[in-house]
């Protein structure tokens, strides 16, 4: 099967003065950066989505069943993630199914990591598959200046290649492994 890749950009704190702006910004930057995929950004504090093609009016469900890979922007909030990002995963199920999921997280100075450990769990009983690359940005309001770029990009760069190659990776081949055999076909 070919074409671009379809990864949902998903926000995953919705409190107001929220910093996943700037964060999902820098990584809804690195993902246009790369022509093989098209972008899907699902904000569960927008009132409106809309994916760069023009698709409105599409419901979650439709939204995370259309997309061929995920990257999960997320927060740590006391030591595990928010929990409007859980609502917004545990709206579906069957969508998430045989589809690779990557983490982006942030924080103090673990950077988010207990929050990804958290959500692996919770993507691996979706039967989604979690990448194991991630960009992690500790103490991240000393990272990004005031235009929410970064001050020493390089490292983060590069960690954001080797992550969306893999996700790109795992998303061909399971997009064209659902394609031959529908994963429902094997879930028991």
């Amino acid at each position: 099967m070919h074409g671009n890749i379809r990864i949902a950009v998903i926000y995953g704190s919705v409190r107001e003065g929220r910093f996943c702006d700037t964060v999902a910004g820098w990584v809804v930057a690195q993902v246009h950066a790369r022509t093989e995929f098209a972008l899907d950004i699902i904000d569960p504090a927008a009132r409106r989505d809309v994916a760069d093609d023009g698709v409105e009016g599409l419901t979650l469900r439709q939204r995370i069943g259309a997309a061929d890979a995920f990257i999960v922007v997320t927060p740590e909030y006391n030591h595990s993630y928010p929990a409007a990002l859980k609502a917004l995963i545990d709206t579906v199920n069957a969508e998430w199914h045989a589809k690779p999921v990557a983490f982006v997280s942030y924080g103090g100075a673990s950077g988010g990591l207990r929050a990804v450990e958290h959500l692996r769990t919770v993507f691996a009983e979706l039967h989604a598959v979690g990448i194991r690359d991630s960009v992690s940005f500790p103490n991240a309001w000393e990272q990004f200046d005031a235009e929410g770029g970064l001050m020493h990009p390089a490292r983060a760069e590069r960690g954001m290649a080797t992550m969306l190659s893999r996700l790109g990776w795992w998303a061909h081949a399971l997009r064209d492994a659902r394609a031959v055999r529908s994963y429902s076909e094997v879930v028991a």
